[in-house]
């Protein structure tokens, strides 16, 4: 049985990881193709060519080390449930009101990059943070921990509404991270869709993810365990949101970067 562990440890190293570095090689690899020449010089520069996209689930992996301590806790802002857009938008200009989480620790380092375009990590946590910010669970509830709480089956597989929103949806697809970003981005065509986008406030955004947090908790309290009726209600508001984020990091880099 230790042989097996340490085989399953040096031939899959990263496996937990695997489909949620997924979701953010979409994000970043849509944002990448969205940057202006003089942002994707400005990024390349720090983490090589397409770096933002193959550094993306950096964040995540760091959580396994001492080097940023307290990061584990930047990666979601729990939102109850019954939240005013009024309150929304009083939480996320008072970042910090509920302890140092996603809507603060995005904010620093945005911060820090502004002051130092060349700083690595800053970067690597601001591409990962605003997948993270799009994701409807790491907006989750605090009573179940953004669905972590919240037991599902998956084709016949024990797992959480979490886990789920985070890799199994995207996985169900079957697409590659840049096949994935390539159907995006022919659905999404449209210049007037991503106007609309890139025009949104960053409350707008918020509240957008928010709603569509309260959609997934009203579709557990029907009772439906059919894994294909959830992928085919959810799969638009998936690729959405993947999409939106996308186009709002490179807003935001195209602004950093310019």
């Amino acid at each position: 049985m230790k042989r097996l562990l340490l085989f399953l440890l040096l031939v899959c190293p990263f496996a937990c990881y695997a489909w949620d570095a997924v979701g953010h090689r979409i994000v970043t690899e849509i944002a990448y193709r969205n940057l202006t020449p003089k942002a994707r010089r400005g990024v390349d520069k720090v983490l090589g060519v397409r770096g933002i996209v193959y550094f993306s689930s950096w964040a995540d992996e760091i959580k396994s080390d001492t080097i940023y301590p307290d990061s584990y806790g930047w990666h979601f802002q729990n939102l109850r449930s019954g939240m005013s857009r009024e309150q929304l938008d009083s939480l996320y200009h008072n970042k910090d009101a509920e302890g140092i989480h996603l809507f603060y620790a995005l904010d620093k380092q945005v911060s820090l990059l502004r002051n130092d375009k060349n700083n690595a990590d800053a970067l690597k946590f601001v591409v990962h943070l605003m997948g993270d910010a799009y994701q409807p669970m790491h907006l989750g509830r605090p009573e179940d921990k953004g669905g972590n709480k919240v037991q599902m089956r998956w084709f016949n597989s024990g797992t959480n509404l979490h886990a789920v929103w985070d890799g199994r949806l995207i996985s169900y697809c079957n697409f590659s991270y840049r096949e994935f970003a390539d159907y995006l981005c022919d659905k999404f065509a449209d210049k007037k869709i991503k106007k609309e986008i890139t025009d949104m406030s960053a409350e707008d955004c918020i509240y957008q993810t928010y709603l569509l947090q309260n959609e997934v908790y009203e579709y557990q309290q029907t009772g439906d365990n059919n894994t294909y009726h959830y992928a085919y209600r959810f799969r638009a508001s998936l690729e959405r949101q993947l999409y939106t984020a996308g186009i709002r990091l490179a807003k935001l880099l195209n602004s950093l970067y310019r």
